[in-house]
């Protein structure tokens, strides 16, 4: 059986040593943003360039021997800014997966200098590079960690290189909240009232936006990211409403590129909550149709599995990268070894920040 290559519309590269024995937090999370700020966003802070390395390599080379033949991926690592889209951009070369990167400027360690440097990063990034199954994007963390300045910075960086912007929207009522405590409707009108969104550009959850403001996101031409097992994992919601969007695709938000383990996530939520499953496979397909907008050519990366569904070959942009069920470009062995010891020297530098 061929089938066209899984796309992840939502991913974090940085976060693929997770699975590999990421202590839980203790005392458990009291919130969202306690969540955040005791876990994710400690080990952004403790990420160096062989880290990244390592977790890049590591999640890449599992996307491909399940099928996924391209990711969309969000980074951040406050410590190591410039260079650090550099760092995945080649993991991706070497393993052959088609990509879409950028750096989520934020300013919650470094304030406005912090976000001037993630912007930098992605002009930087998208004016040098040269591989030829990588693009770039403009990053924002989300709205409630910038300025209205740094959406503004963002605005002109996207006109002015004919970018879109990848940014989190709504994932949890906090980022709601803080737009109405800034005096917007929410978080997607403040977006839009600064112009940081161009027709075109990726918002990831959208679990808290309302039916009018999905319909609004659908006519302003923005895709939507559905992230049902990191959803339920940091117990933000379903976003209910993404029904009213004609373009919402489905993504991992970290969680390994497995995308048949997120559809089935997503249609087992969607039993739940009332809606049809069969937006699971819309969903999925959809990731595809978002790649190409951005690449502006017909993707062609397709997937070869046997009868009982196991990935055979992969084909991306006409070159084999998994054959007989083995990686082509790259040893597993060493990079699994690698990255076993990359994520202990992670957990060592999280306890310490």
């Amino acid at each position: 059986m061929i089938t066209p290559g899984f796309v992840n519309a939502h991913t974090h590269l940085y976060s693929g040593l997770v699975p590999l024995g990421m202590p839980p937090l203790d005392p458990p999370p009291r919130s969202f943003l306690d969540r955040l700020d005791r876990l994710w966003w400690r080990l952004d802070r403790a990420l160096d360039a062989p880290l990244l390395r390592a977790s890049a390599r590591y999640h890449l080379a599992h996307a491909l021997l399940a099928g996924t033949t391209a990711v969309i991926d969000h980074h951040e690592s406050p410590y190591f800014i410039e260079g650090s889209l550099d760092v995945i951009a080649d993991a991706c070369e070497e393993l052959g997966v088609r990509a879409l990167l950028c750096y989520g400027a934020t300013e919650r360690n470094g304030g406005r200098d912090e976000a001037v440097r993630g912007l930098a990063e992605c002009a930087r990034f998208m004016r040098s590079n040269q591989r030829p199954l990588v693009r770039g994007l403009i990053g924002l963390h989300a709205s409630f960690t910038v300025s209205d300045e740094t959406l503004r910075d963002a605005a002109r960086l996207g006109w002015s290189l004919g970018a879109v912007v990848h940014v989190h929207v709504a994932e949890d009522r906090a980022d709601v909240e803080d737009a109405w405590a800034r005096g917007h409707a929410g978080p997607l009108e403040r977006l839009l009232g600064l112009e940081a969104l161009s027709r075109g550009s990726i918002l990831a959850h959208g679990v808290h936006l309302s039916p009018e403001q999905v319909k609004l996101a659908d006519e302003t031409g923005l895709w939507l990211v559905q992230n049902p097992r990191s959803n339920r994992n940091n117990g933000v919601g379903y976003p209910e409403a993404l029904g009213e969007s004609r373009h919402v695709a489905l993504g991992t938000d970290g969680f390994p590129s497995s995308m048949g383990d997120e559809r089935d996530a997503l249609r087992a939520l969607a039993r739940e909550h009332g809606e049809d499953p069969g937006v699971a496979d819309l969903r999925l397909a959809a990731g595809n149709t978002l790649l190409i907008a951005r690449f502006d050519e017909a993707i062609d990366d397709r997937v070869e599995r046997d009868a009982e569904g196991r990935v055979r070959a992969v084909v991306v942009g006409g070159r084999t990268v998994v054959e007989d069920g083995a990686l082509c470009c790259a040893d597993l062995v060493e990079i699994e070894a690698e990255a076993r010891a990359a994520a202990q020297v992670l957990w060592s530098r999280m306890r310490s920040l």
